[in-house]
């Protein structure tokens, strides 16, 4: 590989408004520490603080409302107090020279009754009951609910729990945020036709099916700016269970990127396969979808040091997203520099939990 490679990782860049330091970004990590009302404790700033060194931060998946909420002990953005503790996060990542944005997270159908206020039923666009698993403050493992579908004059209720989040957001100090359209849950439950059996205006064709994210995406950049929105897609992810993919994922998301595109966001930020298992990025023209988009990209989905200089280097996207790396190596941009070993991240300790395995991964001497 060429000298001139190795730089490009680690050169500054301009992401929409973002000023970054770095390509490499810290993927969201659901952890699991948060209390029952999804207020983060002192750990977690440490945590954050620690990892400051990636160009950018994205937050872990963070619940906009009480509805939204699919598994216990994961962080909110929607009450005074959840601004406040994400508030300590955010200047200790400033302090130690980061760049954070938070994800805005609406599970959709991936929840549990118990999980909901009054134990009501999840909402999802259509009720479509999920096979996968979401983890309970019981501390057990349980089947998601049914969900009911949500009436269509409920969709402007959901996007003020987007904006009122999105605000909470600014309030809490982060430099931007993410919308979670990924990963199988509310939004991406809109965007395929094997989740979305709808027969209103957000259901059907393609254009209807992807116009609940479009409208979010709208909604939070008149907060923000769109130089200060992202977006979060994986076309090809299932999770857990059975969670079918769309019938046409190229069509459908090279339309949505292309929607997308025309809004001047931040980024895109796409895991390129698989979350879990093989690496099935060759099954998806991902390059075609950046293309789509026409702005900044960010690819996530086991890179590794090689991977992600010949990635950046070669255009096919502009920042890389590391995960599980990120947990053991809060000093990951270092060793990646200095071509050093990377430390394993216990498994047994990835959620739920106190500083053993979060906190105390130490970094290079």
């Amino acid at each position: 590989m060429s000298t001139n490679v190795l730089p490009n990782l680690f050169a500054p860049l301009s992401i929409g408004d973002i000023e970054v330091a770095n390509r490499i970004v810290m993927a969201p990590l659901t952890r699991s520490r948060a209390d029952m009302d999804g207020v983060h404790s002192p750990l977690a700033v440490e945590y954050y603080r620690q990892r400051a060194s990636a160009g950018l931060i994205i937050s872990e998946a963070t619940n906009i409302s009480r509805e939204g909420r699919g598994y216990a002990f994961t962080p909110g953005i929607y009450t005074r107090t959840h601004i406040a503790a994400w508030r300590k996060i955010t200047d200790a990542v400033h302090e130690a020279g980061g760049k954070i944005v938070c994800q805005l997270w609406h599970v959709g159908r991936m929840s549990h009754v118990s999980l909901q206020e009054n134990g009501a039923a999840p909402v999802a666009p259509s009720a479509i009951q999920a096979g996968e698993q979401v983890f309970l403050e019981s501390q057990t493992v349980e089947r998601p609910s049914m969900p009911r579908a949500l009436e269509t004059d409920e969709i402007a209720r959901l996007l003020a729990d987007y904006r009122h989040a999105a605000r909470c957001a600014r309030e809490a100090g982060f430099d931007g945020v993410e919308i979670h359209a990924a990963n199988c849950y509310l939004l991406e439950q809109f965007i395929r036709d094997s989740t979305n059996q709808r027969t209103d205006q957000y259901g059907g064709p393609v254009k209807n099916r992807t116009r609940l994210p479009i409208e979010v995406v709208t909604a939070v950049a008149e907060i923000w700016g769109a130089g200060r929105v992202g977006v979060r897609l994986s076309p090809i992810t299932r999770a857990v269970g059975d969670t079918p993919l769309d019938s046409d994922p190229q069509a459908t998301y090279f339309y949505l990127a292309e929607q997308l595109g025309k809004l001047d966001l931040a980024y895109l930020h796409c895991v390129e396969g698989q979350t879990r298992g093989d690496n099935g990025a060759g099954d998806f023209d991902f390059m075609r979808l950046h293309a789509k988009f026409g702005g900044r990209y960010i690819a996530n989905n086991s890179y590794d040091r090689e991977m992600a200089m010949e990635a950046v280097a070669s255009g096919h996207a502009d920042m890389i997203a590391f995960g599980r790396p990120f947990i053991a190596n809060p000093d990951l941009v270092q060793r990646l520099r200095r071509d050093a070993p990377l430390a394993e991240a216990d498994h047994a300790t990835f959620y739920g939990g106190g500083a053993a395995g979060y906190t105390d991964y130490p970094a290079l001497a």
